[in-house]
């Protein structure tokens, strides 16, 4: 497991950190590129964890943070930024005849689903904690751009998440002609669970983790390219 820090150019006075794990075993199963949630940086423990798990079952992977927490700013950038962002790091770090899997969480994960919809060149989306509307306002809802998305994407969030219920968030992805949508029983927006549950935010994390994997073997990877996958 080979891992390197670099920095990626997104605009002449902006650039931001991203790093690289690449499997031991070559060519890769495919890329997939990963931004955390709107609070968090390039050390998310789920992106981390995220990072372990797909290096280990032959996946190249990328993480990296926006302008915003790059500089220290609780707030983040305007859209347009946060997009020329992620199309950037794509075509910093895509690799030659490998496919690209892009997603995040909450709302960095939606600016991928934004990227995809306007036809960035990549080969399917996995969202994990859609925001689809701030809590308890369900008018704003952030879901316009979602048919345009060709390419097969993954909805997985917690079924006490504030910003989509479970029917919401089926509504929505139903609009996505290649969805799927996976319920993280009793977790929040944060993946977070109660202790009553009798899990740990850890198993959300391994159930998440591993339906993504089984999602790419089934609807993003060739079979015969995915059949060592675990």
């Amino acid at each position: 497991m080979d891992e390197e820090t670099f920095q990626v150019h997104v605009r002449p006075e902006t650039s931001v950190t991203a790093v690289r794990t690449m499997p031991d075993t070559e060519p890769a199963n495919g890329l997939f590129i990963y931004a955390p949630g709107a609070g968090s940086n390039i050390n998310d423990p789920f992106g981390s964890y995220l990072s372990q798990r797909l290096v280990q079952a032959g996946f190249a992977f990328v993480r990296f943070q926006f302008p915003y927490m790059e500089a220290g700013k609780r707030r983040p950038d305007q859209t347009s930024l946060l997009e020329e962002t992620w199309k950037q790091v794509i075509e910093t770090v895509k690799i030659a005849d490998a496919k690209v899997i892009i997603g995040g969480r909450s709302m960095c994960g939606r600016i991928a689903s934004h990227v995809a919809a306007q036809g960035a060149a990549v080969d399917a989306v996995a969202l994990f904690a859609y925001p689809l509307h701030p809590p308890g306002n369900p008018t704003k809802s952030r879901d316009s751009h979602l048919p345009q998305i060709e390419t097969p994407a993954l909805f997985c969030s917690g079924t006490r998440d504030t910003f989509a219920t479970p029917e919401e968030l089926s509504a929505a992805a139903s609009t996505v002609s290649l969805a799927t949508v996976h319920p993280l029983e009793g977790a929040d927006h944060g993946f977070a669970v109660l202790k009553s549950s009798g899990r740990t935010n850890e198993d959300v994390w391994s159930e998440a983790t591993g339906f993504l994997l089984s999602w790419l073997e089934t609807e993003v990877l060739d079979r015969g390219d995915a059949a060592h996958l675990r």
